[in-house]
């Protein structure tokens, strides 16, 4: 389905006062033919007026039927379109701010006008947003604007098979309007499913964090690539995902964010005590590596200086002392030698 966008339509006001002004005049009409058909019916030999009768007829006809013609004026705020049927007949779309006229017999086509989801423009917290959703639950307008989709959090095993919760935020809008009523059932549904879908699918390529022997690029070569280290690439593979799905349905995707991402609930506990295993190993490495130095410049610094002069045995001693001193966890408890060391 293509789109057509219709041109030349912004003749709203010209036709509201020529209704407007029809709606005056079948009232004059009338008036003047009730007072016409009474002085024919007051006269001596006087008869129903022929053309009284026939102004009456039209005025009402008039009165009754002319709101029909306003069913044709459509109003269109920045930032909004409407889609037109006739007969469901795809007759064009109506873009831009301003006040139109159309056929007053076209319909506007909208199938996710009532869907509501986790999204801008679709939720509000307070009772006045409430009012105000539930009154503009029946428009059939589209809204062009950037919107902002944010998926629920989803649970997904990465590559490791180690469960995570993900949730992304997704900003999208509509590009054609056509696409979007014709060629899907409802975009917003659609899309939403179409953004879980391509969530899985991206997760599962990566861990969570960096591992061996895992190559997330798909190039045969293992890399650094996690869903915590790499937050940028995997978000922006997530998206090129959901654009490749939803570009049949006239949406375009701006960015895709990741906004929550942690173990599930069951591995937390697990998980976070191996990476304080990993942390105090690491820490522990970095302890002796700066022991080991300042031993060293220890014994280089008496050597030098001639302090005192110590035998291997002795200075094996010392870096027994020193390496418990400095890698212990406890202050250490000096003790002072008044005698001899031997």
């Amino acid at each position: 389905m293509e789109e057509k966008i219709l041109t030349g339509k912004k003749k709203g006001m010209p036709m509201l006062l020529l209704i407007l002004a029809l709606y005056a005049l079948a009232v004059a009409g009338l008036v003047w033919g009730a007072i016409r058909e009474a002085k024919a019916e007051a006269a001596w030999f006087g008869g129903p007026d022929a053309l009284a009768i026939t102004v009456i007829v039209v005025c009402i006809i008039w009165l009754a039927l002319g709101w029909i013609f306003l069913c044709g004026l459509k109003v269109l705020k920045p930032q909004e379109a409407l889609v037109l049927t006739l007969f469901g007949k795809y007759i064009g779309t109506l873009k831009g701010e301003g006040f139109y006229y159309v056929n007053p017999f076209c319909s506007g086509v909208n199938p996710a006008a009532q869907t509501k989801l986790n999204q801008s423009g679709d939720v509000d917290g307070g009772a006045k947003g409430k009012e105000k959703t539930e009154a503009q639950a029946g428009g059939k307008k589209i809204s062009l604007k950037i919107m902002t989709l944010n998926n629920n959090r989803q649970k997904i095993n990465d590559c490791l098979g180690n469960p995570v919760e993900i949730g992304i935020a997704v900003m999208w809008r509509v590009v054609d309007t056509a696409k979007a009523v014709f060629d899907v059932d409802n975009y917003k549904e659609y899309l939403s499913l179409q953004c879980d879908s391509a969530l899985r699918n991206i997760v599962r390529i990566y861990p969570y964090d960096v591992a061996p022997n895992v190559d997330t690029t798909g190039d045969g070569v293992a890399d650094e690539g996690s869903l915590r280290g790499s937050s940028e690439v995997v978000a922006s593979r997530i998206k090129d995902e959901i654009q490749s799905k939803v570009a049949q349905a006239g949406l375009e995707i701006i960015e895709a964010r990741i906004t929550y991402l942690a173990y599930a609930p069951e591995i937390a506990a697990v998980m976070l005590q191996r990476q304080q295993a990993s942390a105090i190993i690491d820490a522990r490495k970095m302890i002796v590596d700066g022991a080991v130095g300042m031993v060293e410049m220890a014994l280089e610094r008496l050597s030098e200086k001639q302090v005192v002069n110590l035998d291997e045995e002795r200075k094996a001693a010392m870096v027994s002392n020193l390496l418990v001193v400095l890698c212990g966890n406890r202050d250490a408890q000096p003790v002072v030698n008044s005698g001899s060391l031997y």
